[in-house]
């Protein structure tokens, strides 16, 4: 019975957070829809932040049981990779668009505070990745696995801008169609991927960053060293008197040794990023390292 009832005030909840938005929905018109007293409610969840978190893990861990469920019912009519693909895109697309208000990042709703909701958002976000993760590797391969994170950086950026789109009304197309569309171009992503045999540019140490999932300070420091050997690099090719380049190249040594220090002098690193950006060659990438800094 209890159990019941909880489902019933989250199947109630969800749908007044939907029609309302999430601060001005209110326990009491939820109590309402659920045709119960407020109190009832604050028995089984004890705050708007909690009934809201629990929503959202419930909203997205249907789509992950539906999505699991499809892949072996695939599997199991033996249906091609690519078909597989397809079905798995039109299905999130779908369930994706009739759950907009639960799917997007939150970053500008008070929710995001709240250290219950964020614990749940970061691990629907890995739950999230890795079954993209998943879904690529199986529909192309091992001989991806090099650089499957960026192949599903893009398809997620492809499959978020799409969803927004087709929200706002702007583009009418069946869920099917657009899937098909989706699988074309990713299948154009890989292929050129793999012809052109490009250096990957996420990790799985970096691609689980996001604005409630900061990069730890190990990796950050990690990243700005992996620039500075890339700026290095440019600096050897720069059209000028090898002493010019000589002395640009000991300044981005002597940077990163002070970056490397546990209390790296700050007064130094201006010194050397303004000597850096003299260079007008190099001034956007001195910008660039400050952002990363």
């Amino acid at each position: 019975m209890e159990e019941a009832k909880k489902q019933q005030i989250l199947h109630r909840a969800k749908e007044v957070f939907q029609e309302k938005g999430y601060v001005s929905a209110s326990m009491q018109e939820i109590a309402e829809s659920c045709g119960m007293a407020k109190g009832s409610i604050y028995k089984i969840f004890p705050s708007k932040e909690d009934l809201f978190t629990e929503v959202f893990v419930a909203c997205h861990q249907t789509m992950f049981d539906h999505a699991r469920e499809m892949d072996r019912k695939n599997h199991a009519e033996h249906l091609s990779p690519k078909e597989c693909l397809r079905q798995n895109i039109e299905f999130q697309l779908q369930y994706m668009l009739e759950n907009f208000f639960f799917m997007f990042e939150f970053t500008e709703l008070p929710i995001k505070e709240n250290e219950k909701f964020i614990a749940a958002w970061k691990k629907k976000r890995a739950t999230l990745l890795a079954l993209h993760r998943d879904c690529i590797l199986e529909t192309y391969g091992s001989r991806v696995e090099v650089f499957v994170w960026d192949v599903v950086a893009i398809y997620r950026g492809i499959l978020r801008e799409y969803l927004y789109y087709t929200v706002r009304k702007v583009i009418a197309l069946p869920m099917s169609e657009l899937a098909q569309f989706i699988v074309e171009r990713i299948d154009a992503v890989v292929n050129d991927l793999l012809a052109s045999e490009a250096k990957p540019i996420l990790q799985s140490t970096n691609a689980y960053f996001q604005h409630l999932n900061p990069l730890d300070p190990l990796h950050q420091q990690q990243n700005v060293s992996g620039f500075l050997d890339a700026l290095a690099a440019k600096i050897q090719n720069l059209s000028m008197p090898a002493p010019a380049r000589d002395e640009l190249l000991e300044v981005i040594s002597l940077l990163q040794k002070e970056l490397a220090q546990d209390a790296p002098n700050r007064t130094l690193i201006h010194v050397f990023m303004t000597y850096l950006e003299t260079i007008p060659q190099l001034r956007p990438d001195v910008r660039q390292l400050a952002l990363l800094m």
